[in-house]
């Protein structure tokens, strides 16, 4: 698993510097918006953030901190969509949705038990990914990457019926995030 090549194509797909008047996320360069920027040392305008100074927030808030490093050990494509699911909608956001989907594979705790979705990938998460791998099979990792997917593809739906300005991203979204 490259890291640097999973955040050369977030960057790639998220684009230079952008302050659409849709997103609540005010002012972003390579996908980076303002806040994150400034709570990871970036202090200049954005529109000078540089793309390794991007890189470098993409590896430690997105890859090392939710422990999606962990879940590439084992189940490399599935971390490559935590990852992007982590930066679009948060590494919380994306550890729910694979706790959740774990969850609801385990056929009623009969191959492990139920973890707490407590938004954090740690022991428990990683050991019940294991014990799904292994009692699943060759298959496991691509259905429960579909799993995960089908929360984030729930998740932007109920983001533009809540807020229609989000309706300018929705297509984007489902084109760019799901499946990439």
């Amino acid at each position: 698993m490259d890291i640097y090549k999973l955040i050369d194509e977030v960057i790639d797909r998220e684009g230079g510097y952008s302050n659409h008047p849709a997103d609540r996320g005010g002012e972003t360069n390579w996908g980076i918006t303002h806040r994150v920027a400034r709570t990871n040392g970036f202090y200049g305008p954005m529109r000078q953030l540089s793309r390794s100074k991007a890189a470098d927030i993409y590896r430690h808030i997105y890859w090392d901190d939710p422990s999606f490093n962990m879940v590439a050990a084992q189940a490399p494509a599935l971390a490559a969509e935590l990852f992007d699911t982590a930066v679009n909608m948060g590494p919380a956001t994306a550890s729910a949705f694979l706790q959740r989907a774990l969850n609801v594979l385990n056929r009623n705790e009969r191959d492990y038990n139920d973890i707490l979705v407590d938004r954090q990938i740690g022991p428990r998460t990683l050991a019940a990914l294991d014990a799904f791998i292994t009692t699943r099979g060759a298959q496991a990792e691509s259905i429960l990457l579909k799993a995960v997917e089908a929360l984030q593809g729930a998740k932007y739906l109920r983001l533009a019926e809540k807020r229609p300005a989000n309706e300018a991203f929705l297509y984007g979204w489902l084109a760019n995030r799901i499946g990439n």
